[in-house]
């Protein structure tokens, strides 16, 4: 386990009376475990105090807060819950509004009171300037509706223990909330969950436990506890083709951006991991304005923040990088946010250095270097194992339709041109294309393989590293 990222668990249970023989003593084993923080849901019942929940955040510097009514006991919850809510609310450890929404399973409190006190909490949640956490069992419809009445998108939230179907998941990441997955995922026979986890992006997920219930595999069938949170976040790993650290890093930021708690960024990486590739930032220039570029919304890829102050010179790169990289890493890719044959002779000074260390080198690229530099590039390339080259059209209106070029109607040639010349220079040619809605993906698919020759790879819409 990586002992630079660590997780936070972002919904528990402390006060549940299972933990009353050894609370203390959980909590220790999930510090030992590599746990930032634990975000521990108060809720509200009746005759049953919420103080206690405060006072364990007090006592316990990396623990925060939650409290709210959740939707079983949303019969017994009158003025006195809210104002109780409210008053305590005002704590600072206290960071979201919640566990609120509704369940029809057990459906032990009436479905129009449920749908009331959640709309209550929602308004409380945008009066007090706090985000929410949200339930959902078996009332897809219903939540839905509601969330997208009350405006969330302006207030911010979390679907805790997601269950719903993938249309359920992708309607709240519209409306902007994250979804969290519990030990659940763990389950071999959860296979929806799993799918859904795969394809969420991780910019929107978080992870819980939601202790003392669904611990995760191996520990299933017992007391669920926060240290267990790792077995979770060892699975989202799995299912997304990233390694530990990375769903380490990127979920503990998520959870941190949507709570308002821990340091804020300051410096952009020159060089950044994800699973065993090293990635380098060396520009946020591009050549192009791509419609559907990510960096419209955000500078943060994958937990990494890229926007740069200034551009790093060579021992900048070289000092990021580190030593032994060939060791350390499959790979060295010249990518960053931005187009990085825009600096080529730095991508060539550092690139045959790392090169004569053994790394292997990979370039992602928009393909238009010739355009750039106005001379063929590619034979100064020859040191390189890889170019990956973002074609994203199978010809050139739906190419100026995506992509705003200098170049006009030069650039998709210029392209084809590129992706061609470069098989005669470089081992491995790779032509990619964004899952762009409306998007032809089978006719770019026929240019890639059958005309031009070379490896086709399709990138999710919205995903980024």
């Amino acid at each position: 386990m990586s002992n630079q990222y660590k997780l936070i668990d972002t919904h528990a249970h402390l006060d549940d009376p299972k933990f009353e023989s050894d609370r203390d003593e959980a909590i220790k084993r999930a510090k030992d475990a590599g746990l930032e923080n634990i975000i521990t849901v108060g809720t509200w019942q009746k005759g049953h105090d919420l103080k206690p929940v405060i006072e364990l955040a007090e006592r316990y510097d990396f623990v925060y807060a939650v409290l709210g009514v959740h939707p079983h006991d949303a019969g017994d919850a009158g003025e006195d819950a809210f104002n109780e809510i409210k008053e305590l609310s005002a704590h600072s450890k206290v960071i979201a509004i919640g566990e609120t929404g509704l369940d029809y399973h057990y459906e032990h409190s009436p479905k129009n009171i449920q749908k009331t006190v959640f709309i209550k909490h929602i308004q409380l949640a945008r009066e007090i300037n706090l985000p929410l956490t949200i339930h959902s069992r078996e009332a897809q419809d219903d939540t839905l509706d509601i969330l997208k009445e009350e405006g969330v998108r302006d207030i911010g939230g979390v679907l805790h223990c997601f269950s719903g179907s993938y249309e359920m998941a992708k309607k709240c990441l519209d409306m902007g909330l994250y979804l969290s997955f519990t030990g659940v995922v763990t389950f071999p026979k959860a296979s929806n969950i799993h799918e859904i986890a795969r394809k969420i992006p991780i910019e929107k997920l978080l992870v819980e436990t939601d202790c003392p219930y669904l611990a995760p595999e191996p520990h299933r069938g017992k007391r669920n506890e926060p240290s267990f949170i790792v077995e979770t976040a060892k699975k989202i790993a799995e299912v997304k083709g990233l390694s530990y650290a990375d769903v380490a890093r990127i979920t503990t930021l998520n959870a941190k951006a949507l709570f308002g708690i821990g340091e804020k960024i300051e410096a952009a990486k020159i060089a950044y991991q994800i699973r065993n590739s090293l990635y380098l930032n060396i520009t946020n220039r591009c050549t192009n304005y791509c419609t559907f570029c990510a960096k419209f919304k955000s500078y943060t890829v994958k937990g990494h923040y890229l926007r740069l102050k200034q551009e790093p010179a060579f021992l900048d790169v070289i000092r990021a990088v580190g030593d032994r990289p060939a060791e350390k890493y499959d790979e060295i890719v010249f990518c960053g946010y931005g187009e990085p044959l825009i600096r080529l002779d730095l991508v060539k000074e550092a690139g045959l250095f790392l090169k004569k260390q053994g790394c292997k080198i990979r370039i992602d690229t928009d393909g238009l270097a010739n355009l750039v530099h106005g001379r063929n590039v590619l034979p100064e390339l020859k040191f390189v194992d890889t170019i990956s080259v973002s074609l994203n059209a199978p010809d050139s209106e739906t190419y100026q339709r995506f992509i705003k070029t200098p170049f006009g109607d030069k650039t998709f040639p210029a392209i084809i041109w590129f992706l061609r010349e470069a098989k005669k220079h470089i081992a491995k040619v790779v032509a990619t294309v964004v899952a762009v809605p409306g998007l032809d993906i089978e006719a770019c698919r026929k240019l890639v393989e059958d005309e031009i020759g070379v490896a086709f790879r399709v990138r999710e819409y919205d995903e980024v590293g």
